[in-house]
């Protein structure tokens, strides 16, 4: 049976084990799925490892996502736009590809609510999740992507790495003024139940806001968003399920339909 796994640290609350394995049942594929946590200093070993005793790819997350994409003997144009690894599949060549499908996962669970051309979108935080998924935003037409930050040099920073691609602006969290079709929360401030500090006059009627981040209630950010009278709030279990979708397919070649999954991880964290 093929072997496949997400490594991490910490790593047990991971939900990427029920995710595939449900996507393996619907697809009658016959793999098996683990969660392992890898030594914070000992992540390079750990693949070599599970590689040389019949790995055939595996997801990454944090804190090692761009410690895969050193690790990596090839890379695909997204993980190299990403900066960073989230799926790793061996060659029949013996060759570890390195992918990004976080991009994916986030514009695939936004195009179920909406349009995303010629949208002017804000982006919250200029981490490696807000890398991730610049490119796959920008290759949908979007009219302006603004990448907003606590310090404006790592947002111009950012920026810059994709000025080539589309219309793309920075600056810092208190410096935001306008309108935006669509407001994505990055940072991970909701984890701690807090907000970046953005002025609540940028969410107009009818303003979408989505968090990275997802729990059984509503974030503290969409909370947020909700009591500025947002048009909508999406938290990110479905780009959690897209990405995932997307990995299935870099391995299997065949792609999972993802709502009944998305259906029934929602039940697991009620």
């Amino acid at each position: 049976m093929d072997r496949y796994a997400v490594f991490g640290n910490p790593i047990n609350h991971s939900k990427s084990p029920m995710i595939h394995t449900l996507f393996a049942q619907q697809t009658a594929q016959q793999l098996s799925y683990q969660a392992i946590e890898a030594p914070i200093d000992g992540f390079a070993q750990a693949m070599t490892a599970f590689f040389s005793q019949g790995g055939k790819g595996c997801n990454i997350t944090v804190p090692f996502k761009e410690e895969a994409f050193a690790f990596a003997q090839q890379l695909t144009p997204r993980a190299k736009l990403a900066g960073a690894v989230n799926t790793l599949v061996l060659t029949a060549d013996g060759d570890v590809i390195g992918d990004n499908t976080d991009g994916f996962g986030l514009v695939h669970d936004l195009q179920q609510y909406m349009e995303l051309a010629n949208k002017r979108i804000l982006l919250l935080g200029a981490g490696g999740a807000a890398r991730g998924v610049i490119g796959p935003l920008l290759d949908q037409g979007i009219q302006e992507l603004v990448i907003a930050n606590r310090t404006d040099a790592k947002a111009h920073a950012l920026a810059t790495l994709f000025q080539d691609k589309g219309n793309v602006n920075a600056c810092r969290f208190t410096a935001l003024v306008g309108d935006f079709d669509l407001i994505i929360n990055s940072t991970s401030a909701s984890l701690s139940g807090l907000v970046p500090p953005i002025a609540p006059t940028l969410v107009r009627k009818g303003t979408v806001c989505y968090d990275m981040m997802y729990k059984a209630d509503a974030t503290a950010f969409n909370s947020w968003a909700i009591e500025q009278g947002a048009e909508l709030v999406i938290d990110g279990l479905g780009m959690l399920v897209g990405q995932a979708a997307e990995s299935f397919k870099v391995w299997r070649g065949i792609t999972p339909v993802m709502l009944p999954v998305l259906t029934e991880l929602r039940k697991t964290i009620k």
